[in-house]
């Protein structure tokens, strides 16, 4: 449990380095039907961007932790970058794709915490 909190942690330490806005924890760990504990949201302005805050997780959390995601899909177009750390999952999104697929929502009994951007 004191691991995966520092990996949150250092998650999204990697989000806020590369200026990721809008962060959001959900805690779906009292949820049965969830794949995961934790989702970590978050945007970037740009392809470019979306795709350098998920370099950046994949690059500090690896750095910090030593911990490599499992896997992590949507390079191709980086509209919306999913990043598999087991019981934590972590979405990078351009903010259209965000506002179009509402995670927030499709898990509103989780526990939503949202965190200050860094400027």
């Amino acid at each position: 449990m004191e691991d995966q909190k520092i990996l949150l942690q250092k998650i999204v330490e990697g989000i806020q380095e590369k200026k990721g806005k809008k962060i959001i924890t959900a805690d779906l760990s009292a949820i049965d039907s969830a794949s995961a504990e934790y989702f970590i949201i978050c945007e970037g302005g740009s392809t470019m961007q979306v795709s350098a805050i998920a370099d950046n997780i994949r690059e500090y959390t690896q750095q910090e932790t030593g911990i490599k995601p499992f896997g992590y899909d949507g390079y191709q177009n980086s509209q919306w970058i999913v990043l598999d750390y087991g019981n934590i999952y972590v979405h990078v999104f351009l903010p259209e794709y965000r506002e179009y697929y509402k995670l927030e929502q499709l898990w509103s009994d989780a526990k939503l915490t949202a965190l200050p951007d860094v400027e």
